[in-house]
């Protein structure tokens, strides 16, 4: 088999195509690194070429399949075109440096004197909300390491590089600007009775959290792969992102427990991004399990935030 592959621009990214026979995609994309070096596969996004003017999306093609299965008829020539993602690294690398910030981070401001260097002289006084605020705090990043690298399974191998410094920016960020305020030495606690319920319904939420991931993991093969399913099981009967749920609710309980400013922004900020993502599958699953041609019905469902959405 010819198969031509061309950039967006319809420049041609390989002289002459390349020769092969009864290939999968993936042997097509590591052929393309053997002869450019610079793209690995992972870099590579392969699709089928549009008809000029065509609003239509590309058809990406998957590497598990034979190339065969993309040509015209009975035709031994195909044409693909190649864009360049840029330099990638695998999901565990990108979720494990952005919760290490935090988690390094946020006991820099309980430990050491740094309100020092913020014009604070006095001998500083720690509360118990602030000892169990870290406790809280360090748990939750520790298991969303070990989350990343012993529960999660990814659909997708790899994420651009620069996903690396935006989501080290946004939660190394928001862990400086938390801990600052909740360790300050002016920081008014909650009454105690506040501080239990907040860390108690936290940790619960946190428990649940946990769950709904092995749930997920469940839905997906060893290798990644399982494609859509409808998540069954706990609160994913009642709510089709029970773990975005858990994950606000969690945040809520921390914020009940601490009651800083800083905190709340971080609840917000979080629970905006989270409820596009939600809205965003939700609708997925809807349209993908629609009941018709003997596809199952997806079932009526919260979105992400009962009772509210």
């Amino acid at each position: 088999m010819k198969v031509a592959v061309v950039t967006r621009s319809g420049r041609e990214l390989i002289k002459g195509g390349l020769e092969l026979n009864d290939a999968t995609v993936a042997d097509l994309q590591e052929a393309i690194h053997r002869r450019t070096k610079k793209y690995y596969p992972s870099r590579q996004r392969l699709t089928l070429p549009l008809q000029p003017g065509s609003k239509e999306k590309p058809i990406v093609l998957h590497y598990r399949k034979s190339l065969k299965e993309y040509c015209n008829g009975t035709s031994d020539n195909l044409t693909v075109v190649f864009k360049d993602l840029g330099p990638q690294v695998s999901y565990q690398t990108l979720f494990f440096f952005e919760y290490l910030g935090p988690l390094l981070i946020y006991p820099i401001f309980y430990y050491f004197p740094v309100y020092h260097y913020f014009g604070y002289k006095g001998e500083r006084v720690i509360r118990p909300v602030q000892t169990y605020a870290l406790y809280y705090w360090c748990f939750h990043y520790f298991k969303r390491i070990m989350e990343t690298f012993f529960v999660h399974r990814f659909s997708h191998a790899t994420s651009p590089l620069a996903n690396v410094f935006r989501n080290c920016t946004y939660y190394w960020t928001f862990g400086a600007y938390i801990a600052y305020y909740v360790n300050h030495p002016f920081y008014t606690p909650v009454s105690d009775l506040q501080m239990k319920i907040g860390f108690g319904f936290g940790l619960v939420c946190q428990i649940a959290n946990f769950y709904c991931h092995i749930l997920l993991r469940n839905l997906r093969s060893p290798d990644g792969i399982g494609g859509y399913q409808i998540p069954r099981g706990f609160l994913f009967n009642i709510v089709t992102c029970a773990n975005y749920t858990t994950e606000i609710y969690q945040w809520l309980g921390f914020n009940i427990a601490t009651q800083t400013v800083a905190g709340y922004v971080f609840l917000v900020v979080a629970t905006s991004i989270m409820t596009n993502w939600a809205l965003a599958k939700h609708s997925r699953l809807k349209r993908l399990f629609d009941g018709k041609e003997g596809r199952p019905k997806y079932p009526r469902r919260w979105v992400i935030l009962p009772p509210f959405l």
